[in-house]
């Protein structure tokens, strides 16, 4: 059993002893759900999912340029010609926008270049 499973049936079962309990005594105060009545659960209105994100690989003194090319084309799927071009625009520019996607795929694809020690961010597209 997971640990928010465990956790839930935890609850469940405290639930259900303190309403036997308290069925004589004064009302009790009332239970809130963690999965329904959590703040942090509810959609922020300002948040907009369906925005793309970008992908943006920074320049770094460390890895070469041939590893980033490489590292291009196994996170992305890339070409070698459209990676050795953004592996370039990377190198003059400082930066290069490789990818525009849903938040979780961005951050997937983060993670992932850094796992292979490039500089990565993603930043919400406007």
């Amino acid at each position: 059993m997971s640990v928010s499973a465990a956790w839930l049936a935890a609850a469940a079962a405290e639930r259900m002893t303190s309403r036997s309990a308290s069925a004589s005594a004064a009302p009790a105060a009332p239970v809130l759900d963690p999965l329904v009545d959590d703040p942090l659960l509810v959609p922020d209105e300002e948040v907009r999912e369906d925005l793309p994100w970008l992908v943006i690989v920074w320049d770094d003194p460390v890895n070469l340029m041939v590893y980033v090319v490489m590292v291009l084309r196994r996170v992305f799927g890339f070409g070698r010609e459209k990676a050795e071009r953004l592996m370039l625009q990377v190198h003059n520019e400082g930066r290069a926008i490789v990818s525009s996607e849903a938040r979780e795929q961005a951050e997937l694809h983060v993670g992932q270049l850094h796992a292979y020690g490039l500089l990565a961010t993603m930043e919400r597209q406007h």
